[in-house]
């Protein structure tokens, strides 16, 4: 197909983006032809009226759990006995698959159009992965780790993490990884802020650096990058010390734990989504223990902190919302963009950059998607206003091109419970 997309303002996700109007895009096989002048001949194209829209590249998801919807809990559940019971039998095998399946297309209705999974139920992130690649139906482009590794009582371990009590277990399902073609490997070193019974503790040491640096050196020699669950700052020295490429999440880092992330060429992802409800909501919502909510402002304020460092000594920094923990739903990355600006001090460029070429280049996909330029996929979203100026804008994408096939009006159900609460922090 050939498309033309006409009287629309052009943002191309460069870091120094500016508005582009009186200009034609064009599409042509999935990829981006040309940015034209306006009146140039467009015969044989489908002509889309933008009407003065904006159009953008769309958003790439740097931290996603596809197994989760975001729904908030009144408790916490156990995550462990839920994924035995669902792989229990073929029939609820087969939900938890359409599960997935519906929450990848979730996030594409929502302007989300490439995303990252780093932990999920067994090999499914992938299969779906598979198939929106062949065309089977409609989702983003996925790059997957399928089960992330961790260890006895540790983060995830048994729900979308593997649980490997011994470095062999650990590099068998690196193997495993590797023959289910998975993107990337993720490991689960830190506990969070659920895993904490005790004030100031989230983030608390679980995997010995032994099998850190052990799983590193093989997943790095079979040509894969390692991500790390970490949120404390010893955490963070231990990863980096041991050869993880990506920081998931963060804390406060310290001299050496900077002169480490630069040593690595290293980054991190920061996902402030999660933290947010547990740290600034009032307990009567958020339904958190006050233990939760200490350890939640803890965790929230050292991701901020190791963003702004990250920044300042020019780390680079990816964004993600670690989407599918309670009050993050697979429609929201939108909210993500508006915190870094608001909570670590971006412009509202810098953060639709990151969120878009930025996270396309450390994800190792910035030659194929990212921006507007001639030669890369058609991955785009159109909003009713500048997001330059607002990024609230973000809440309603008007229409989502993936790899140059067509939604037009895309809908994603929202959950009142969510918005109402999650609104008043979007200014």
């Amino acid at each position: 197909m050939k498309y033309a997309f006409i009287n629309g303002i052009i943002l191309d996700g460069t870091e120094n983006m500016e508005p582009l109007s009186d200009h034609y895009l064009l599409v042509k096989d999935g990829r981006i032809e040309a940015i034209a002048e306006k009146d140039s001949i467009i015969d044989g194209y489908e002509v889309i009226d933008l009407q003065g829209r904006y159009v953008m590249p769309g958003l790439i998801n740097m931290h996603v759990h596809l197994a989760g919807n975001g729904k908030p809990q009144k408790k916490q559940r156990d995550n462990t006995k839920l994924v035995n019971l669902l792989f229990s039998n073929p029939v609820t095998a087969t939900v938890a698959y359409h599960m997935v399946k519906n929450y990848a297309q979730i996030e594409l209705n929502s302007g989300v159009t490439t995303i990252r999974t780093v932990g999920g139920l067994k090999d499914i992130d992938s299969r779906v992965r598979d198939e929106i690649a062949a065309g089977k139906y409609p989702g983003p482009r996925i790059l997957a780790a399928n089960e992330g590794i961790s260890v006895p009582k540790g983060h995830m371990a048994g729900s979308v993490a593997i649980t490997a009590t011994t470095i062999e277990e650990a590099l068998a399902q690196v193997d495993h990884i590797k023959e289910k073609k998975a993107d990337l490997v993720k490991l689960m070193i830190t506990g969070g802020v659920m895993d904490a019974k005790e004030k100031g503790v989230p983030g608390e040491m679980k995997m010995a650096p032994e099998m850190i640096k052990a799983v590193c050196d093989y997943a790095h020699s079979l040509g894969y990058i390692v991500a790390a669950h970490v949120e404390s700052s010893e955490g963070v020295r231990i990863a980096l010390e041991n050869g993880v490429d990506s920081i998931e999440h963060g804390a406060k880092p310290d001299a050496e734990i900077i002169k480490l992330f630069k040593d690595r060429k290293a980054f991190v992802t920061t996902t402030l989504s999660p933290a947010l409800p547990y740290a600034l909501f009032d307990r009567s919502v958020s339904n958190a223990s006050e233990v939760e909510q200490f350890n939640g402002n803890v965790v929230f304020e050292g991701i901020i902190e190791c963003a702004k460092e990250a920044l300042k000594n020019d780390i680079p920094v990816a964004l993600g919302n670690d989407v599918g923990c309670p009050w993050v739903s697979q429609y929201d990355f939108w909210r993500e963009l508006v915190y870094f600006t608001k909570y670590v001090g971006v412009t509202n460029k810098f953060a639709l950059y990151t969120a878009t070429l930025r996270n396309a280049q450390l994800a190792g996909i910035g030659d194929v998607t990212g921006s507007i330029e001639p030669g890369k996929c058609a991955d785009l979203i159109v909003t009713e206003e500048n997001p330059l100026t607002d990024l609230n804008t973000l809440k309603n994408v008007k229409l989502v091109m993936y790899q140059g096939n067509l939604l037009r009006d895309p809908k994603v159900k929202r959950k009142q419970i969510v918005d109402e609460n999650l609104d008043p922090f979007m200014v």
